[in-house]
C-alpha cells in the first residue's frame, strides 16, 4: 500500500471533469497525490475544450487519454469522486465517496468550460485540505 493517498476521479467518458479535476490535483499537490481518472464509457480522446480551458491556466492535459473504469482501479483507490456517471461505481467498504455536481463540458464552447474549470479547481482545492498529505 502506497503511503501516500489516491484519488480517482469518475464520469461516464473521461474526457472533460474528470480530466480536469486529475489536472487540477496534480498541479496543486504535485506528488504528495496518487492521481487517477477513468470513465464508465471513455471517450476516444479528451474534449478539446477542456484541454484548451487548462491550458489556460498553466495546465497541458494534452498527454492524458480517457480510460475505462475498472474495479482494480476503483478497489485501490482511497477517495472516489464521481462526476455525473450515477451509480456505475462500485462499492467498496472503508473508501470515501464524494459526488460532484457539476455541468458537463461536452459540447460546450470555452466560455461555458471556464466556470466548470474554476468549480472543479475550488473543490479540489477544499478536497486537498481534507486528504492526509503535506504539500509544499
Amino acid at each position: 500500500m502506497s503511503d501516500k493517498p489516491s484519488v480517482l476521479f469518475v464520469c461516464v467518458h473521461n474526457a472533460g471533469r474528470s480530466q480536469m479535476a486529475a489536472g487540477w490535483l496534480r498541479h496543486l499537490a504535485g506528488d504528495t497525490v496518487e492521481v487517477r481518472s477513468a470513465g464508465s464509457e471513455p471517450a476516444s480522446q479528451i474534449n478539446p475544450v477542456a484541454v484548451e480551458a487548462m491550458r489556460e491556466v498553466g495546465i497541458d492535459i494534452t498527454a492524458n487519454i480517457p480510460r475505462k473504469l475498472d474495479y482494480e482501479t476503483a478497489e485501490s483507490s482511497d477517495v472516489l469522486i464521481t462526476m455525473g456517471c450515477g451509480d456505475v461505481c462500485p462499492v467498496f467498504p472503508g473508501k470515501r465517496y464524494l459526488d460532484w455536481k457539476l455541468d458537463d463540458p461536452a459540447g460546450q464552447g470555452i466560455d461555458a468550460v471556464r466556470p466548470i474549470r474554476d468549480a472543479i479547481k475550488a473543490r479540489v482545492e477544499q478536497l486537498i485540505t481534507e486528504l492526509p498529505v503535506t504539500t509544499g
